[in-house]
C-alpha cells in the first residue's frame, strides 16, 4: 500500500524507520535526512517545532537501523540496493595464510611443551583415606 493511500492512524502506528523505508522504496531514489523527515512530518501532521525537536533522534534511529546505508553524498538509501564486492590480492592472501599457519604451529608447539604427564605415584594418596558409608533409603530419611 502506498503512503498517500494510508490513513493518519495507520501512519502513526508505523515507526519513523518503517516510514523511511516506505518513502525510499516509493521514491526509488536516495534522499537526505531533512528531506525524508520533512516528508514524514507532513504525513503525520507535525509542526515545524516538532520537526526541529525530533530530527536528531530520527537521524540516530537511521544510523542504527541496518536497512539503511548513508552514502558519501550524505544521502540515505536502502541497503538492499547496494552490494559489497570484496577483491583479494593473491599475494596478500598467501601472506595471510602463511601468517596463520605460523601462528597455529607456534600454538601447537607451546601446548605440547606445557603438557605434563601424570604418574600414579604423583596422585594424592589422601583421597584413599576418606571413609565411605553405605546408607539404606530408610536410614537416609532418619538423618
Amino acid at each position: 500500500m502506498k503512503l498517500k493511500d494510508m490513513s493518519k492512524l495507520e501512519l502513526e502506528v508505523l515507526s519513523y524507520t518503517d516510514l523511511t523505508y516506505m518513502i525510499l522504496k516509493e521514491h526509488k531514489k536516495t534522499m537526505n535526512t531533512p528531506s525524508i523527515f520533512k516528508e514524514i512530518c507532513t504525513l503525520l501532521g507535525y509542526s515545524d517545532a516538532d520537526y526541529e525537536s525530533k530530527i536528531g533522534d530520527y537521524y540516530t534511529s537511521l544510523t542504527i537501523d541496518k536497512r539503511f546505508v548513508l552514502l558519501e553524498n550524505a544521502e540515505w538509501d536502502l541497503r538492499e540496493n547496494h552490494s559489497v564486492t570484496i577483491e583479494y590480492d593473491d599475494e596478500e592472501v598467501e601472506d595471510l595464510e602463511d601468517s596463520l599457519d605460523s601462528t597455529l604451529d607456534d600454538e601447537v608447539q607451546e601446548e605440547e611443551e606445557n603438557v605434563d604427564t601424570i604418574n600414579d605415584d604423583e596422585l594424592d594418596d589422601d583421597e584413599e583415606d576418606i571413609p565411605l558409608t553405605i546408607v539404606d533409603d530408610e536410614d537416609s530419611e532418619e538423618m
